[in-house]
């Protein structure tokens, strides 16, 4: 699986393909230079069971240590990844 990232201004996406095949993706707006709301999650039904939705969410957290700023999942999938996994909570606004 790769996961790929599209920054825009405001809006950006990490996209996971398989075999070239967008796998799912998350969408995000920027919220000024230091925070990102995560808005969206869908995975294709081909790799629902596959943790795509969580890998999409991992690389987002991963963004987010890199540049030092804040998430705010209104994404109710990425939400509930918050919520699961505890080492991820520091980037939380």
């Amino acid at each position: 699986m790769e996961i790929k990232h599209t920054e825009g201004n405001p809006k950006g996406y990490f996209a996971a393909y398989e075999d070239d095949k967008m796998a799912g993706k998350l969408t995000y707006t920027n919220a000024g230079n230091n925070l990102m709301i995560i808005d969206h999650t869908e995975v294709d039904n081909a790799f629902k069971g596959k943790n795509v939705g969580k890998q999409l969410v991992m690389s987002a957290v991963k963004f987010a240590h890199e540049k030092n700023i804040k998430i705010i999942p209104l994404c109710p999938f990425a939400k509930s990844v918050f919520d699961k996994v505890d080492e991820i909570k520091d980037v939380l606004s």
